[in-house]
């Protein structure tokens, strides 16, 4: 158990189990060369750089992770076959399965992914107009990450609202459809807007949004501090406090991969 906490990038057996048969089929090698370094070992690798922040080319080749590039290939290859979408999925039926999943309400934010000057970045209004992104966070009522993206740092909350609820995955589990739909979503001022309030209700969703203008003190701290635990969860990741990565699949793919491995500790406390 000190093992697997001091050295957080490596992959337990169960974690394995669910993501081996997700991994797509390697492309058939035209030429000979060097044997090709184990997915489970390279995933080792992604995850390292994910904890410590390292930059790829200083990826320490004594641990057996393969070379920075094959690591980042690997993760760039991935996230293209959906491998993270897919896991997120498995991890929500099983919460769903267990009863843990709480539809009563959902609660967003969208809080800054750190300096930056890569593709979806722009200059921040609350930040003397930096360069940077933004992590656009909903979970359940109990802090279970649903859906996560990244926008430009100048881009408005609510605007990015209905795109994120969109993003959250028909879950099944139990008998009955598959649900992706919250009784009610929890936000903040930055969502204070009459027309996302309209089109919530359209989607048989009850608003619960404080309004600016306004005393502080609306009441929905005590609702809406699990998605501030989960932020400060995906930001406690190295890799993912400054956006250093200039595509921008490869830093979803941090963000998928992150939001992952939190919805798998919820999994683990069912065990």
């Amino acid at each position: 158990m000190g093992t697997r906490q001091s050295r957080p990038w490596i992959v337990s057996d169960e974690l394995w189990s669910l993501i081996e048969p997700l991994l797509p089929e390697p492309a058939p090698k035209l030429v000979e060369g060097r044997p090709r370094v184990p997915d489970r070992q390279a995933l080792c690798g992604i995850l390292f750089v994910l904890h410590t922040g390292i930059q790829w080319e200083y990826l320490p080749q004594e641990l057996g992770f393969g070379s920075g590039m094959t690591c980042w290939r690997r993760l760039a290859a991935w996230n293209e076959a959906g491998v993270w979408d897919q896991l997120h999925l498995v991890l929500l039926r099983k919460l769903r399965a267990a009863k843990q999943l709480d539809w009563s309400r959902a609660v967003i934010d969208s809080p800054r992914a750190g300096r930056s000057a890569r593709p979806k970045s722009g200059p921040s209004p609350v930040d003397r107009a930096r360069p940077g992104s933004k992590h656009h966070v909903v979970t359940d009522a109990q802090g279970i990450p649903l859906a996560v993206s990244l926008t430009g740092g100048n881009r408005n909350d609510v605007t990015q609202l209905l795109p994120l609820l969109d993003k959250i995955p028909a879950v099944a589990g139990v008998v009955g459809r598959p649900r992706r739909r919250p009784d009610a979503l929890l936000a903040d001022r930055a969502y204070d807007h009459d027309k996302y309030r309209r089109l919530l209700w359209d989607r048989g969703i009850r608003p619960v949004i404080a309004e600016r203008g306004v005393e502080h003190g609306s009441g929905l701290g005590i609702f809406r501090w699990v998605v501030e635990r989960t932020i400060a969860w995906l930001h406690g990741f190295r890799r993912l406090r400054i956006r250093w990565e200039r595509r921008d699949d490869i830093h979803e793919a941090f963000l998928g991969l992150a939001t992952c491995l939190i919805t798998h500790r919820h999994v683990q406390r069912l065990c």
